[in-house]
């Protein structure tokens, strides 16, 4: 009988092992898929220097641009863990006895985390350090050329790099650690050092979304501001529209007749410019299809989307920030938990994570997710990587690794610092939740700080940049207009002086 449920056993616990399998399957496929569409949509098209440049480098810029779909797919499942999780565990709180979610349990979940931490550090230390390295290599001097000469050098050079980081994690190690066996485990590469690696990777991931996102959060009003139609009060867009059709009929008319009307601009021999003409065309043209994309937008949302967007925005960042705030007081007094790993496995399905219920999960989610928009825009908007923004169409194979690798950097710490800053209260599984900083309060308190802190910066600059502007440049008209007053006063005086 016993052997019966032993068998039993080991039959289910295949059955769960392969649907497990097949499930991360699935999910790699469609992430796989969604950053390959991705990167052809930013990869350089007409490249003769490398995609053409023969045979030998189309396989090798072939190569380098799979590895680098790869780190994306990894990038976003990393993106997604916390939203996939706080997902299943509602659903597994509404149906806890359907039929139809029994493949969604706590198994699925922790092997999620766990894979996405080990491709994380295969992408980070490996698959990405040789697609550089594989891209920019031709051969050792005096070999024979080919594909495998690049190999050999590419794999020498990835050695001697990997060589070097681990001698150095392991000096930091013997620094920083006073236990004496983590100075004599020097090949314990894979339970110490690349954890260690991986944990100061990501608490400089965490470090870059703190500064990061609250310029994204500023730069997201203008960036979403250009993109919805901007409301346009008491003005009908039909007679706008008509009064620059006759404007332009006026210039191709002006521009026919050989510039026999004098408009204001740029005069020659009594005629306007034919270039001054075309310039102005030009622009009349572009207002024309402004106005004709407004005038296809129905009234109420134009009226109404833009300042509906804006308040959303809005709202979502003061969320974040009262979020934050109550996370802080919380971990001041003591009554919330550091935000380490739980120890024991972390089962679903028993409690909602917020007092609000599904309503509050849906609302952590959608933070989450602004959160990472932001500190992607906030990124690329500092001055020193705007130069690594991609372009459409028009981005080397070089820039795209460049990119993978902030994303995959950025993605990873997501998780940590939503549960650092109190966005969630779902528990870091695996090995994200054993780094040793995550237990410091004082880092903790210091990061929840300065987001605060720097958000509402960025917030009241944005919005009250143009008051400011305005009160200094009354106070400059101002000021210029006492000293004139002065000056003409003090020329009188001096001017009776002389006469008398």
């Amino acid at each position: 009988m016993s052997e019966d449920v032993d068998v039993d056993l080991r039959e289910q616990t295949f059955h769960n092992a392969v649907r497990e399998v097949i499930i991360f399957l699935l999910l790699f496929i469609l992430l796989y898929v969604s950053s390959y569409v991705v990167l052809c949509y930013f990869k350089r098209k007409t490249d003769n220097d490398e995609m053409y440049a023969g045979e030998e480098d189309a396989i090798v810029f072939r190569i380098s641009l799979w590895l680098c779909t790869f780190t994306l797919a990894v990038s976003a499942g990393a993106a997604l863990l916390l939203p996939i999780s706080i997902v299943s565990n509602e659903v597994l709180l509404l149906y806890p006895k359907s039929y139809y979610v029994k493949w969604l349990n706590s198994s699925l979940i922790h092997g999620l985390w766990n894979h996405v931490f080990l491709f994380s550090n295969l992408t980070l230390f490996i698959f990405m350090p040789f697609g550089y390295l594989f891209t920019e290599s031709e051969g050792f001097v005096g070999s024979r050329k080919g594909l495998l000469g690049r190999v050999y050098e590419t794999i020498i050079i990835l050695c001697l790099l990997t060589i070097v980081v681990i001698g150095l994690a392991w000096v930091a190690t013997a620094m920083f650690n006073e236990d004496d066996h983590s100075k004599e485990t020097l090949f314990d590469v894979w339970n110490i050092y690349l954890p260690y690696l991986y944990s100061f990777i990501s608490f400089l991931g965490v470090i870059v979304l703190l500064l990061c996102t609250p310029n994204g959060f500023a730069i997201l009003f203008t960036v979403i501001g250009q993109l919805v139609v901007k409301p346009q009060f008491l003005r009908d867009i039909e007679d706008d529209l008509y009064a620059v059709q006759l404007q332009e009929e006026d210039i191709r008319r002006r521009i026919n007749l050989g510039n026999h009307m004098h408009v204001p601009g740029k005069i020659a021999n009594g005629h306007t410019s034919p270039d001054l003409l075309q310039q102005q065309l030009l622009d009349v043209q572009n207002t024309i299809s402004v106005l004709e994309k407004k005038k296809k937008v129905s009234p109420w949302r134009r009226n109404l989307g833009y300042p509906l967007v804006m308040l959303l925005l809005l709202v979502l960042t003061v969320l974040c920030l009262l979020m934050v705030a109550h996370n802080f007081f919380e971990l001041l007094v003591g009554i919330k938990a550091l935000p380490v790993g739980a120890k024991e496995t972390v089962v679903l399905g028993i409690s909602s994570l917020s007092t609000l219920g599904s309503v509050g999960a849906t609302l952590e989610i959608v933070l989450i997710l602004y959160v990472m928009c932001a500190s992607v825009v906030g990124f690329y908007s500092l001055p020193f990587f705007k130069r690594l923004r991609p372009v459409p169409h028009d981005t080397s194979m070089v820039k795209i690794i460049g990119n993978c690798v902030v994303l995959l950097v950025l993605s990873s710490a997501l998780p940590i610092l939503s549960r650092m800053l109190g966005l969630t209260n779902f528990n870091l599984i695996g090995n994200f939740g054993s780094m040793e900083w995550l237990g410091n309060l004082y880092i903790i308190l210091a990061c929840d700080a300065l987001f605060a802190a720097l958000t509402t910066l960025c917030l009241t600059d944005k919005f009250t940049v143009k008051v400011r502007t305005e009160i200094y440049n009354r106070f400059l008209m101002l000021f210029q207009r006492d000293s004139r007053r002065t000056w003409s006063f003090s020329s009188y005086i001096n001017t009776g002086t002389k006469d008398e």
